[in-house]
Formats: C-alpha cells, sequence, structure tokens
C-alpha cells in the first residue's frame, strides 16, 4: 500500500527542488489514468476531491476509490479534500479514510481565517492527516477575482496555523483554459523570505509549462493543482469517442476510450515538475 500523508510527498519535494501534481479528480475514469501516468513517470501523485466532485459522489465513496487505487500502485499516492469549507466536511474526510485536507478560508479576515484553519489543522494531526490552508484568495477565470497574498500575513499565517502546506494568491486563477497569464515571481519569492512552509498553487492550468518548471525547481512552490487542462482532455476524448459510431451506448465502452488521451496528457503535466 502506498497510501500517504500531503506532508510525505511535499517535504521531499520542498528538500530536493521538484513538485507534485495535484490532480482534480471528477470519477473513476480521470483517477485511474492519473495514477497509471504517476506510475508511467515513477513519481507520486495528489488524488483530488473537490467540490464539483463531492457534489455528484459521496466523501465516504471518493475515500474507497482512493485507497483501493492507492493499494495496488508504484508510487506514492495522496488521497486529498481539495476546498473544504466547514469544519464538518474535513471531519468527515477523515473519517472516510482521506490523508489530507485542505481548508478554504480564504474568503475570511485573516485572524478569523488562522484561527479556523488552525482548528482543522489540530484536528487532521491529531488523527495523522495532513492539512493544506489558503491566504489570499484565488479567483475564478470570468468569476471572483483574486485578491492576492500579502508576504507578512502569510508568514502570520503559517506561523499561526501550523499548516503543512499554503495555497498562495499570485496571480494564479481558477478554470483558465489557456495558458497565456504567469505568476508573479517577486511576490512569491517574497512569501517564501518569511517561510519555510510548502507553498500550493491553484488553478495550475493557466501557469505556462516552463514557467511550472522553473518555479517547481527554483522555489518552495511544491505542490501545483491541475484540473481545467486534464478536463479538457477527458471532454475531447469522450466527444471522440461517442462520434466514432453513433449506435454505440455501452458507456463502459465508451469511457474505456478515454483512458489513453488522459493518461498521455498527465504524463506530460508531470513530467514538467520533477527535478532537474
Amino acid at each position: 500500500m502506498t497510501l500517504v500523508t500531503l506532508k510525505d510527498v511535499l517535504q521531499p519535494a520542498l528538500r530536493d527542488g521538484y513538485a507534485v501534481a495535484g490532480l482534480v479528480t471528477l470519477g473513476w475514469e480521470d483517477m485511474r489514468a492519473f495514477v497509471a501516468a504517476a506510475e508511467a513517470e515513477g513519481v507520486p501523485v495528489i488524488l483530488q476531491a473537490g467540490p464539483s466532485c463531492r457534489e455528484h459522489t459521496p466523501l465516504p465513496v471518493l475515500g474507497k476509490m482512493f485507497r483501493h487505487l492507492a493499494e495496488a500502485a508504484s508510487v506514492p499516492v495522496v488521497a486529498h479534500l481539495d476546498h473544504g469549507y466547514t469544519a464538518e466536511e474535513c471531519r468527515l474526510a477523515i473519517d472516510s479514510g482521506f490523508t489530507s485536507v485542505m481548508f478554504d478560508g480564504s474568503r475570511k479576515p485573516l485572524a478569523e481565517n488562522i484561527d479556523e484553519t488552525a482548528a482543522i489543522v489540530e484536528m487532521a494531526h491529531r488523527a495523522g492527516v495532513s492539512c493544506e490552508g489558503e491566504i489570499g484568495f484565488v479567483g475564478y477565470s470570468g468569476g471572483e477575482s483574486s485578491a492576492g497574498t500579502d508576504p507578512a500575513e502569510a508568514a502570520q499565517f503559517a506561523r499561526g496555523t501550523g499548516v503543512d502546506a499554503m495555497a498562495i494568491s499570485v496571480g494564479n486563477v481558477h478554470l483558465q483554459q489557456d495558458k497565456e497569464g504567469g505568476l508573479d515571481e517577486a511576490r512569491i519569492h517574497a512569501i517564501a523570505a518569511q517561510t519555510n512552509v510548502p507553498l500550493v498553487i491553484h488553478g495550475g492550468s493557466g501557469v505556462p509549462v516552463a514557467q511550472r518548471t522553473a518555479l517547481a525547481r527554483g522555489t518552495s512552490i511544491c505542490k501545483f493543482n491541475i484540473g481545467t487542462e486534464l478536463r479538457m482532455v477527458f471532454g475531447q476524448a469522450l466527444r471522440d469517442a461517442v462520434n466514432a459510431d453513433p449506435d454505440r451506448f455501452d458507456r463502459v465502452q465508451i469511457l474505456k476510450e478515454t483512458h489513453n488521451p488522459v493518461m498521455e496528457a498527465t504524463r506530460g503535466v508531470l513530467r514538467a515538475f520533477k527535478g532537474a
């Protein structure tokens, strides 16, 4: 069994100058392809259950799916709750076998975010589980705007919460479908200079690949969340499979054809985060 915590995979990444991909899952087909890609590349992987995934499949079921894949995997696998908004949601994830939870209090005032995140960290650590927090709101493409992370507040947040990883807002945006943007490297270095916590980039699909690699190797960013670009690959593969034979109706046969395209695209994502 290679089920591990977030801390287990991020501390070596911080030490050795690489990053680990937090891959946003929506169902069995993509999470299975993600693990296959990680095995092919020989790297750890973080399987993430975000809000839209949880709307479709209950957390106890997702926990069993993640753990089942981890038990058979040849690489370390983290079962991670992405964007938990309440203590109860984080507690349910821990009870469901997740090895890592992310509490998102980034919309709250700083003091409130610190207090609530610290309580989740204590609960998680008591259960042997890692906890990621967020300081500085990361916005959404076509939706809410970001509020960049203040380096001094990031240092205060890290000290006051004891998080194992800290998500920051440095020009990254959720749900971005192109890589035309880029991250504010000056702000990243300013944050890193005041903290020693592994840093996390949400909305990694919008970050140019060359910048992903440079930041993974040269900064304390140890985790990039990738969702949109792989969902786009899955969607195209599914359309191709359906359109190839309009008379076919067996969804298992159709969904099988998404595996290889998603796995190959994921391998490309994972390669960008490897060390020098």
